[in-house]
């Protein structure tokens, strides 16, 4: 046996010991991964200020007690969306055509090293002005912790778990009716990516098909995650299809996931050209890692 063919064969053998590392999928058959109906509705002008308002809303006190945003307005979030989308409700700047609420179906599984999301909508009627005229559609989902607490009244809520992102939302936010700088994003009071008082942002762009991954903390930024992957969407007749995939770990600004942890959940949809507070959101939900949870992400 000469002993080129020796070195060869070692070689290969050292070669084969060497783990590759698995190449991200999402599943091959997202027909057999369970959905959630999110309704995501227009939410007119009503920032965190107003949602602890009891003078002007009455589910402040509830939210005091202990019960989350999804548990009292699950029910009738179309009806909610059509007070506002048509000025009776919270809404000064009334755009015509625009759609009320839109139901998405969110499917979530994992492989061990990647969540993957996935959005399934239909395109409603528009009409309204074009705010961005780059981006047809834009879709977020944000992921928190527990444990991001805000006075209300004289009590401390957990805003994070009983309304989803709506702790990001400001009366002094651009686009609001009051906001006197153009400049100013969503922020969490007192947000600190060090501290975890963040919330973690993903966004989808239509123009470019690609996503971003950054959080809100003391502002939004919109770059600064290490934990997306990919980002990939398209419409097919009227229907929107988009998948995200993320590493279940991540770094400064991204919440860390793992099997049996449950994290708080919310979305958003920038839809017919619309940016800033002008779109639909949802409220707040559970996404759960092999866990149950409002939307359960489960191994493939």
């Amino acid at each position: 046996m000469s002993s080129q063919y020796l070195k060869a064969t070692v070689l290969a053998a050292s070669l084969a010991t060497i783990a590759v590392p698995a190449i991200a999928a999402a599943p091959a058959d997202w027909s057999k991964v369970p959905g959630r109906t999110v309704t995501v509705f227009y939410p007119g002008v009503s920032p965190i200020e107003w949602i602890n308002k009891g003078t002007e809303h009455s589910g402040a006190r509830g939210l005091r007690e202990g019960d989350s945003c999804s548990a009292c307005h699950e029910k009738e979030l179309a009806d909610m969306g059509n007070k506002m989308v048509g000025g009776q409700k919270l809404e000064p700047h009334v755009i015509k055509g625009k759609a009320a609420s839109i139901p998405v179906n969110v499917q979530a599984a994992h492989d061990g090293a990647n969540l993957y999301l996935r959005f399934t909508w239909k395109q409603p009627a528009g009409g309204g002005e074009k705010m961005d005229a780059d981006n047809q559609v834009k879709l977020a989902f944000m992921l928190a912790n527990d444990g991001l607490m805000i006075k209300s009244g004289k009590k401390e809520v957990d805003i994070a778990n009983k309304g989803g992102c709506w702790g990001t939302c400001h009366e002094d936010s651009r686009t609001m009716p009051d906001a006197k700088d153009d400049k100013k994003t969503k922020y969490v009071e007192g947000g600190n990516v060090a501290s975890g008082r963040f919330l973690d942002l993903l966004q989808w762009q239509s123009k470019s098909n690609k996503g971003t991954d950054g959080y809100v903390a003391d502002k939004r930024e919109m770059t600064g995650g290490s934990a997306l992957v990919e980002a990939k969407g398209e419409k097919k007749g009227d229907t929107w299809t988009v998948t995200f995939t993320r590493k279940l770990a991540g770094g400064a600004g991204d919440v860390a996931l793992a099997a049996g942890k449950t994290v708080n959940f919310g979305m958003a949809i920038h839809d017919d050209h619309t940016r800033g507070r002008f779109h639909h959101v949802s409220m707040g939900y559970s996404l759960g890692i092999d866990a149950k949870a409002d939307i359960t992400a489960a191994k493939q």
